[in-house]
């Protein structure tokens, strides 16, 4: 019997490979990082592996750990570069990690306000979602006019490589099923193979993110 997911839009959502600062735990936004030796080796095992699906669009952040872990996973690949979806900034923490930072008053204050505090110096969270979300919207709208069809009717794979936090805010406001910021946080490497669903089946009480059209991306698979 055919799987109904078959029949839905595929998006699948996949954190960038490590860098030398994931590995030593660093707080790593706007630093342009390459990938480790160890990260590169962790994609390619992963991939030999079978854990990604095909792309028939790939969409990514700019940055370089995000190109780097595209031309590992869909070599030769076209991808589009989707600004918007760069890592927060970090501000005062940028390139640290907690050990450097356990001294310092306004990092025990972001812990303590549970890190709904700004980063001093850096991006409002508030703000940092609603630009990755925000895009990720336009990101699936011009898909589905790509291929002139309406979003419920793609029958297509797409790809989107971004950063933790990017991953983070997209799940928070349209995965299925809901959950907070911090309970869609993933591995290098890791992520999130979902489908479009766009027949309610969330249930009642749930919310919608501005702009969807009451479609929420339902987790097939953790990566």
């Amino acid at each position: 019997m055919r799987n109904r997911t078959e029949d839905k839009m595929k998006i699948t959502l996949i954190r960038h490979g490590m860098t030398k600062g994931n590995e030593e735990k660093r707080y790593i936004g706007t630093t342009d990082e390459d990938l480790s030796p160890s990260g590169v080796r962790a994609l390619l095992e992963a991939k030999e592996a079978g854990r990604y699906p095909k792309a028939d669009l790939l969409y990514i952040s700019p940055m370089r750990r995000c190109v780097q872990t595209a031309g590992l996973l869909y070599p030769g690949m076209e991808f589009c570069p989707v600004s918007a979806w760069k890592e927060c900034s970090f501000g005062l923490f940028e390139g640290k990690n907690y050990l450097e930072l356990s001294g310092c008053k306004e990092y025990r204050e972001w812990i303590d306000s549970g890190g709904t505090l700004p980063f001093p110096g850096g991006e409002d969270r508030a703000h940092f979602k609603e630009r990755c979300v925000g895009e990720f919207l336009h990101v699936m709208n011009r898909a589905a006019a790509k291929w002139n069809q309406e979003l419920k009717q793609v029958q297509k794979s797409l790809v989107m490589i971004a950063h933790g936090g990017t991953i983070m805010a997209v799940m928070e406001a349209l995965g299925e099923p809901k959950g907070d910021y911090f309970d869609y946080q993933c591995a290098n490497g890791g992520g999130f193979e979902c489908v479009v669903q766009t027949d309610g089946g969330g249930g009642e009480g749930v919310v919608q993110a501005e702009g969807s059209d009451g479609w929420q991306l339902k987790i097939v698979r953790k990566l």
